[in-house]
């Protein structure tokens, strides 16, 4: 166990004051504290090893996904689970031995790369491969083997060196993915689009309770256990609501077909936390523990590095990633750091509380890492896919407006420290990509909100939901109230979908794509508006 580990004493404290009548027990609260370690339980090296070949069914039944491409390595990653709804997945307590291929072609005929890993009980089952000695900026394709099973191909694509001029780099942003809300078929359109990479700004599963009949999916050929009729709280809540969400045949099509750059918000723990301090005020070394579970099972189920490997109830998900001389990628966490929300959360019009300098949505440690990396960046484009609301958001015309408390709007002097070191560290073409909110939005990001006239410092692109929200609408009931709020507002639209962002070396080109419907599967997909940034000259307009 790691005795520095920030929240140590707290779990500890936890652990032994819960009651069998709290929320967690003191057996979750223990098993919290087992996550300190950076290996499986101690012993497990030598733990008995499994015969894959006993395998009766079929063990890859949550697919297969890569993600955090760099020159010469990407993250392969899959879980056994033949019964993916069970606590323990159909598995035995015991490590599993999976071998994993990386090949030129998809029938693997050239082989760029084989071994084996073991698939431990104490991550779930789950394996994180991490093959080097990978060719910069090209294709490959993936797959697992155990026992006799062959899991299913993914395709994937290393980053290109960090010297390599690139002409074109086209991403995918993702957000909020609400099971209970309708069908990820926005995910089906994902996978046939032609991307370099996919960013999932966060809420890739929600806490809260899923029907029989799958929320707003209304099954009728099913019928999901009662053990997802209720929230997630302890290690085995978040591990079996993550393969429900990855058991969905189009979630899957887009990770075998992608690589990933993942981050999280909020629902990945709990409805609007902010660091330790939970919706429902629970004390904070009680949340915490339910933290601790969250994010160990957010790390056994997303294609991370080991740097990412949750230390208790603390992990380093902010990173930086570099696609050659075009574009530099700071991805941060605005969940884990952040100053509570002001006065109570909510929609509230700007006061002391909110402005208040001290405040931070980042953290001070992030914040400085930030803006020391676009001081060294040498990128066309710098982007930062992060989570909330980036430019300002009034809810009404005129000196009576609110703006919202979880958003940067909440934490404006932390956004202007953000602005102000992008500024100095000149940082010209600077793009913001955005999740959280289940709308499309097209925004040109002020120097001064207050000023419309003020200088453009760069352009967000935000996506809607995938799910979150259920069908939407083109135009929601306070578009035109928004629109004529938010002069630096370009484009609003309620529909699911996602945004396709294309990089070369003189524009940046959002197109925005909606499906008509989630509630039913199978709706076709459309590009609902196109705006385009020029290098240089920082503002959106219509493509």
């Amino acid at each position: 166990m790691t005795p520095t580990a920030p929240y140590e004493q707290e779990i500890r404290a936890a652990a032994a004051h819960l009651g069998r009548r709290r929320f967690l027990t003191v057996t979750g609260a223990a098993a919290a504290l087992a996550f300190t370690t950076n290996l499986p339980a101690a012993g497990a090296a030598h733990a008995a090893e499994a015969d894959a070949r006993k395998l009766t069914d079929n063990p890859f039944t949550l697919g297969v996904a890569s993600g955090d491409p760099q020159p010469g390595s990407v993250v392969l990653w899959t879980r056994l689970a033949p019964r993916p709804y069970e606590p323990d997945n159909g598995m035995p307590d015991a490590r599993v031995p999976v071998r994993w291929e990386v090949a030129y072609d998809e029938k693997f005929t050239r082989l760029a790369g084989r071994g084996r890993a073991d698939a431990h009980p104490e991550f779930n089952h789950s394996v994180h491969i991490e093959p080097t000695g990978l060719a910069p900026d090209r294709v490959y394709y993936y797959r697992f083997r155990a026992g006799s099973w062959i899991s299913p191909v993914g395709r994937t694509r290393t980053a290109p060196a960090r010297g390599a001029h690139l002409s074109r780099l086209k991403l995918a942003a993702v957000s909020c993915q609400a099971y209970h809300d309708g069908y990820f078929t926005a995910y089906r359109h994902l996978a046939e689009e032609d991307l370099d990479v996919v960013f999932h700004l966060g809420d890739y599963l929600y806490e809260y309770p899923v029907d029989a009949a799958g929320g707003a999916r209304r099954y009728t050929d099913r019928t999901l256990p009662d053990r997802f009729h209720r929230e997630t709280v302890t290690l085995e809540d978040y591990r079996l609501r993550y393969a429900l969400y990855k058991s969905d045949p189009d979630l899957q099509a887009a990770h075998a077909a992608h690589p990933f750059i993942v981050t999280w918000d909020d629902h990945e723990v709990e409805n609007n936390y902010a660091s330790d301090i939970s919706e429902d005020d629970l004390p904070p070394a009680e949340f915490l523990v339910r933290r601790a579970a969250a994010y160990r099972a957010y790390w056994e189920n997303q294609p991370l590095r080991r740097p990412q490997r949750p230390q208790g109830p603390d992990a380093r998900l902010y990173r930086r990633l570099h696609y050659g001389q075009l574009a530099q990628f700071d991805i941060l966490d605005t969940r884990q750091y952040r100053s509570d929300q002001a006065y109570g959360d909510g929609w509230h019009a700007p006061g002391p509380e909110s402005t208040d300098p001290k405040r931070t949505l980042t953290g001070a440690t992030q914040e400085r890492w930030l803006i020391d990396g676009w001081r060294q960046s040498t990128a066309r484009w710098n982007v930062l896919p992060q989570q909330v609301a980036f430019s300002e958001r009034r809810n009404a015309t005129g000196p009576g407006y609110q703006v919202s408390m979880d958003a940067w709007d909440g934490y404006p002097a932390s956004r202007a420290r953000v602005l102000a070191g992008a500024e100095s560290a000149g940082v010209d073409n600077f793009v913001v990509l955005t999740g959280d909110v289940h709308v499309h939005y097209a925004f040109d990001i002020k120097k001064d909100f207050a000023d419309p006239a003020s200088r453009t410092a760069g352009v967000e692109f935000v996506t809607t939901s995938i799910a979150s929200g259920k069908d939407g609408a083109d135009k929601p009931a306070n578009w035109g109230t928004y629109m004529a709020a938010n002069p630096h507002l370009k484009f609003y639209n309620g529909r699911r979908g996602y945004v396709t962002v294309t990089l070369d070396r003189d524009t940046a080109r959002g197109d925005y794509r909606t499906v008509s419907a989630v509630t039913t599967p199978g709706a076709p997909v459309r590009t609902a508006a196109s705006f385009v940034t020029e290098a240089g000259n920082p503002g959106l307009k219509p493509a």
